[in-house]
């Protein structure tokens, strides 16, 4: 009896452990890179380089780059100090992407350096404002005053079309965004305009009664744009976008990254933080 119990307990270990060994290879089948020894692959990340230029645009690429790095996308912020080395940057390949720029400077960058870089989305407005250490109103400004404007092309041309809305100029019927001086055809103060670098501006309202300052460069200057004597009207065409080689314009990287500046919790970001200065599409 105690023989017979005996075998019958053997066979049963040797059942049990000839079912373990199936099922352990069973699993090792399932896994193909576990049966060849490899170790599961991660998921594979691409690198995105992304040139911008002051607040609030590198504050909204900081604040999506976890996002991107969810989605594979390794981004790396550069940072400029200047407009003109953006878009040479970008057509030579030192960057894959920048955002700093209104499609009006883009498309002048575009024409005079016979570049084809394109935008991909739109994704705020910064109305250029009219600031003064002076005078609380554009109503105390005096004859003869000095106004400061940058001296970009888009830029100039931009700041004489807000002049132009706050009644201090009128310019010639057409000129568009890219208006000079030689486009204004009223001036009953007599004002003269200095151009000077856009990203100087703030320094130069010490001399000048006024100036025309981007609203990138009056943040970082710690200029308050809620305090600012005039608002470019909302109807301005100057959407910030992305801009990118065209070949790259369908780049799956570069998708994601336009999806991620256009999400809501960068639009909520803006109205938050930036309330009356960005405007978000």
């Amino acid at each position: 009896m105690r023989k017979t119990l005996s075998i019958v307990l053997i066979a049963c270990l040797i059942l049990a452990l000839g079912l373990a060994a199936g099922c352990g290879q069973q699993a090792e089948q399932a896994d193909p890179d576990k049966q060849a020894g490899k170790a599961p692959e991660k998921q594979a990340t691409e690198k995105l380089v992304v040139g911008a230029i002051g607040e609030p645009h590198t504050a909204m690429l900081k604040m999506v780059k976890p996002k991107l790095a969810e989605q594979g996308v390794e981004m790396e912020i550069k940072d400029f100090t200047d407009y003109p080395q953006l878009n040479p940057a970008l057509n030579d390949k030192q960057i894959d992407a920048n955002f700093f720029q209104h499609i009006p400077y883009l498309e002048d960058f575009n024409a005079k350096t016979n570049s084809k870089l394109v935008w991909t989305v739109k994704i705020h407005t910064e109305p250029m404002r009219i600031y003064s250490q002076k005078i609380g109103k554009l109503d105390k400004l005096a004859d003869g005053a000095v106004v400061g404007i940058p001296n970009d092309p888009t830029n100039s041309g931009r700041a004489l079309a807000v002049l132009q809305s706050a009644g201090l100029i009128k310019l010639k019927e057409g000129a568009g965004v890219t208006a000079t001086e030689r486009d204004i055809v009223e001036n009953p103060k007599n004002l003269e305009i200095k151009m000077a670098d856009a990203a100087t501006l703030p320094r130069v309202l010490q001399d000048a009664a006024i100036c025309c300052i981007n609203t990138n460069y009056a943040i970082d200057a710690g200029l308050d744009p809620m305090k600012a004597v005039f608002v470019e009207p909302g109807d301005s065409p100057f959407a910030n976008v992305v801009v990118v080689r065209p070949e790259d314009k369908d780049k799956d990287s570069i998708v994601k990254l336009g999806k991620a500046l256009q999400s809501p919790e960068i639009a909520d970001f803006l109205k938050t933080n930036y309330p009356a200065v960005v405007l978000a599409f």
